[in-house]
């Protein structure tokens, strides 16, 4: 089984920090075998993270987390940039035809772009899995439901830790079991077929807090630069 790590954000994120290499080096420090580097609506940092995975020990997973018309997906293993904006059907599409897989984040959580605000329950059910544990939570209420959806759907079942700041990746992690291989390929085609297991432990809230707060900061300065 191959400790992953599917959901983590550099400083190319609105609301992210570090640069990859210490994504890299904390992965490597607390014994992962992979990760995966899921910008918002960005993927040249996480490609760089995946050519520089080896250097670490580590396989690199490419991918990004989209931000569709209905809220957010992990695209895992693209090598291109998905356009966000689309419907969550067409971001679905437009994943697979990449040669990806779209996994749902934290689809219970409406204040965090949950998609469940703007879809229905068989809409979720196509896509390729869904995060069941995301480790900046609150009270958990949104992880149970995640997990009774992919049990009553049958769907693969992920966890991450979504971390924005490099200590606290491998809060969360999917246990995978690839048969021995170590590939991104391997690792993708295990997750469709749900050969999968999660473990997890929460963000401490100060932590949460303190990126909800630096990334709204963030968003706002992006604007107002925008705009000028």
């Amino acid at each position: 089984m191959l400790s992953v790590e599917l959901h983590t954000h550099s400083a190319m994120s609105y609301d992210g920090r570090d640069p990859v290499e210490l994504l890299l080096e904390q992965a490597e420090a607390v014994g992962l075998d992979a990760i995966a580097v899921t910008d918002h609506d960005e993927i040249d940092a996480s490609l760089d993270a995946a050519a520089k995975a080896g250097e670490y020990g580590l396989i690199g997973i490419p991918g990004m987390e989209v931000t569709t018309a209905a809220g957010h997906v992990l695209a895992l293993g693209v090598r291109e940039r998905v356009p966000p904006g689309l419907s969550f059907e067409e971001t679905l599409s437009y994943v697979r035809e990449l040669g990806g897989i779209a996994v749902v984040p934290h689809p219970f959580q409406e204040s965090r772009s949950g998609v469940m605000a703007n879809i229905d329950r068989t809409t979720l059910a196509t896509a390729d899995a869904i995060e069941v544990y995301n480790s900046r939570l609150l009270t958990g209420r949104a992880n149970r439901q995640a997990d009774r959806f992919a049990r009553d759907f049958e769907l693969p079942r992920t966890a991450g830790s979504d971390a924005h700041i490099s200590e606290m990746v491998g809060q969360a992690v999917t246990k995978v079991d690839t048969g021995g291989e170590r590939t991104v390929d391997a690792i993708l085609s295990a997750i469709r077929r749900g050969d999968t297991t999660v473990e997890g432990k929460r963000t401490p809230w100060r932590i949460s807090f303190r990126q909800a707060a630096g990334g709204a900061k963030r968003r706002v300065k992006n604007r107002i630069a925008e705009f000028l």
